[in-house]
């Protein structure tokens, strides 16, 4: 039925834990999971040498947060036996780069975390997952 999943993490407990499923998921249908991390780009709106070393830092720093969020999904589809290719991209829309990412690799899912944020965090800080279930043309799973 699936052919490819994306799953969408942060480095999360959660996102680890929505990856597991999708894994699953993949294994049963035979699919391929293709993971994705959306680096907020640098917010950092400053002059100077210090603006180009702060950039630097937030890069490194984002990149590796990344890389070990995407290594925790690829465990989770080895152990599974399952395909996976990972992907980290810049966006300042995290939802954006989400369906930005999934329509370029062709998914026909979308397996991803809700951190389940209520009232004043949630109008604050929006929801992801809420604006993917919202524009996705595709099917979407929220693992709580």
């Amino acid at each position: 039925m699936f052919k490819k999943i994306l799953v969408p993490t942060d480095g999360s407990e959660l996102a680890l834990r929505a990856a597991g499923v999708a894994a699953d998921l993949a294994k049963t249908h035979g699919a391929e999971v293709v993971g994705v991390y959306v680096i907020d780009p640098f917010p950092y709106i400053g002059i100077g040498e210090a603006s180009a070393v702060g950039l630097q830092a937030y890069l490194a720093e984002a990149q590796r947060a990344a890389g070990a969020a995407l290594e925790a999904v690829k465990a989770a589809c080895q152990a599974q036996g399952v395909a996976f290719a990972g992907d980290t991209i810049e966006r300042n829309v995290v939802y954006e780069g989400i369906l930005e990412t999934a329509k370029a690799e062709g998914c026909d899912l979308i397996v991803m975390a809700s951190h389940g944020r209520q009232g004043v965090k949630a109008l604050v800080l929006g929801s992801v997952a809420q604006k993917v279930l919202t524009y996705s043309p595709v099917p979407v799973m929220v693992v709580k």
